[in-house]
């Protein structure tokens, strides 16, 4: 009997290394998409966040002024004429799934140009849609917005609250400040919103901004689409924030540079103000990529890439 069980642990312990060497293998060289994630995951741990490469300073802005931030990722403070705005808030090192004691996902490259302490009063908090990247609990959980917009069927996510509102394409909304009105409307691009797989389907949304006779667009998350052009008669816009990266493979749900420039033209945009790289690395082309490719479809009008940089701000 003793025998017996001697052997059955001897051929349990085994099989048992045989498992663990087969999925250090695996993890090793496999292409497979999940043991891509945990190798970058593993060798994320020990990466450094480097700082910004410019630290904003939201005190000096003039409120008689439209000012543009990238605060990093699809992360943007605006400052329209004193209603402060905060697109997408992401300010963790890691996007993801919330295990409570820290998040499991992607890890930054570039630390927020502002931490949330940093932050002047938010006005209003705009959500393109509920992918995680995107809408961070943890984020917003710090966030006190006086107003959250978010796409149609994602208030959920966030609980219940009277300060959020929902929009779907078309919809619009007034904020009223004691600074004035800020009218934002949603509009369709091409995307999708579930925020896990199979789960119900989500809205997902760009929006425009207008207040005083001026006009921003923010183009959320996208592919290449023609619904760009039916905006141009909601303009003339001062800027169009668009993504430019994770295209690769994406290219279905993510727009190239070329193809965002394509699209803030078609709304007649001034300038360009490119989000959605730099930050977290979530697709296969190199990080600079997207910004040296965006340089090079301006290279005749680079005065219209509004920032370049995480922390670079805009006036117009």
């Amino acid at each position: 009997m003793k025998r017996s069980r001697r052997r059955f642990l001897q051929y349990a312990g085994a099989l048992t290394a045989a498992t663990v060497a087969a999925g250090g293998w695996w993890l090793g060289t496999s292409s497979r998409r999940p043991a891509r994630w945990v190798r970058r995951i593993v060798a994320d741990a020990r990466r450094k966040v480097a700082p910004a490469p410019v630290t904003p300073d939201p005190a000096k802005w003039s409120d008689n002024q439209v000012t543009i931030c990238w605060i990093g990722h699809s992360t943007v403070l605006i400052n329209f004429y004193g209603i402060k705005i905060l697109t997408d808030p992401v300010f963790g090192n890691c996007v993801g799934v919330s295990l409570g004691i820290g998040t499991a996902g992607p890890k930054r490259y570039i630390a927020p140009a502002l931490q949330i302490k940093n932050l002047p009063p938010i006005d209003v908090v705009l959500l393109s849609h509920a992918h995680m990247d995107h809408m961070d609990l943890p984020s917003l959980g710090r966030l006190d917005a006086r107003l959250t917009i978010t796409a149609g069927n994602t208030a959920d996510i966030l609980g219940s609250s009277e300060n959020v509102a929902e929009l779907s394409w078309g919809e619009h909304t007034l904020y009223r400040a004691k600074a004035g009105e800020l009218l934002v409307e949603a509009f369709e691009v091409k995307h999708w919103g579930q925020r896990w797989p199979s789960e119900k389907e989500r809205g997902y949304n760009g929006y425009v901004l207008r207040r005083e006779g001026k006009a921003i667009l923010f183009g959320g998350d996208t592919a290449q689409t023609k619904l760009f052009a039916e905006l141009r008669s909601k303009g003339p816009f001062e800027a169009a924030i668009m993504p430019i990266g994770a295209y690769q493979p994406w290219i279905r749900s993510h727009c190239t540079p070329e193809q965002a420039v394509e699209m803030a033209n078609a709304t007649g945009a001034k300038y360009i103000i490119p989000v959605h790289h730099q930050t977290f690395k979530l697709s296969y082309e190199p990080m600079n990529e997207p910004i040296e490719r965006l340089e090079q479809a301006l290279a005749k009008e680079p005065e219209r890439i509004a920032l370049r940089k995480v922390g670079e701000s805009f006036t117009c």
